[in-house]
């Protein structure tokens, strides 16, 4: 009896925990789409911004967003599911290895305009640069990176030895182990990571104030040389600057519906090819 009303108490806990942490997600979603749904429309969406930033649309700072967030994760993939094959696969076991991944995990935890300072003096200054598409995109790249190592690391440890084994078994090396056995079947976790790396990389305002945005820039970027407009920047830019605030937090909430609808839609993106890959693996 006892121990019925103790199993009933936790379950009442934890569906009260999860009660309240779906409601909290819901009001952040409503309240932003109720303050921002009113200025959506196709001429927001698609136009530049005019009258000083009070009227016109945000459609460089959409692009300016994709380019960034593609930037990074073109940056950060391939170099975290490297690092995590030699982690995992590779290196030997002890002192200094396990120094490399409590570093790579109190990295994750570093406030992110420590990265736009880091990226400020390396990028921006040492490689001079400049404030730009590249500069932005390899400091989101960073920011993200130890997010897509740890993510790859759990799923190439999750993946059974006993795959690797029969693989040996038959012949093949190592690397033709891990090429063609253990990164198919450690995709859709490696996925799962860049799905969260997108939405830090597309909402994360500090790396990228020193680094590669401007408050308004007229028409779209020339390359990746060149400075870019952001949604997460022109938000914190509408809401802290300007003489014409009841425009301008109209638009700044208008611009975060569109970068949540943003995330979603990457994620979403990610997600299906992910679920389409572990489809196919898995028959």
């Amino acid at each position: 009896m006892k121990n019925k009303l103790t199993q009933n108490f936790a379950f009442f806990i934890i569906t009260l925990c999860t009660l309240i942490t779906v409601l909290f997600l819901f009001s952040v979603i409503y309240f932003i789409f109720r303050n921002g749904y009113g200025v959506l429309s196709w001429s927001f969406i698609t136009d530049i911004p005019r009258n000083a930033m009070t009227g016109g649309g945000v459609a460089p700072a959409i692009a300016g967003t994709f380019y960034l967030v593609f930037g990074a994760i073109l940056f950060a993939l391939p170099l975290g599911v490297a690092c995590a094959v030699y982690l995992n696969e590779y290196s030997p076991k002890g002192f200094i290895v396990n120094i490399i991944r409590m570093g790579i995990n109190n990295l994750a935890g570093v406030p992110s305009v420590i990265f736009g300072l880091f990226g400020l003096a390396v990028f921006v200054k040492f490689f001079g640069f400049g404030i730009s598409i590249l500069s932005g995109s390899l400091t989101l790249g960073i920011l993200v990176l130890p997010g897509i190592i740890s993510a790859s690391q759990e799923a190439l440890t999750a993946v059974p030895s006993s795959f690797r084994e029969a693989s040996l078994a038959v012949g093949a090396t190592q690397w033709q182990t891990i090429r063609k056995v253990v990164l198919p079947a450690a995709l859709p976790g490696i996925l799962t990571g860049v799905i969260l790396a997108i939405g830090r990389a597309a909402g994360e305002t500090a790396p990228i104030l020193f680094t590669a945005a401007t408050f308004f820039k007229r028409g779209y970027p020339d390359g990746i040389m060149s400075e870019v407009m952001a949604l997460p920047y022109h938000i914190y830019a509408l809401m802290t600057e300007g003489v014409n605030p009841e425009k301008q937090t109209a638009i700044a909430y208008g611009c975060a519906l569109l970068l949540v609808v943003i995330v979603i839609l990457l994620s979403s993106l990610a997600i299906i090819i992910r679920n389409k890959y572990r489809s196919s693996y898995d028959h």
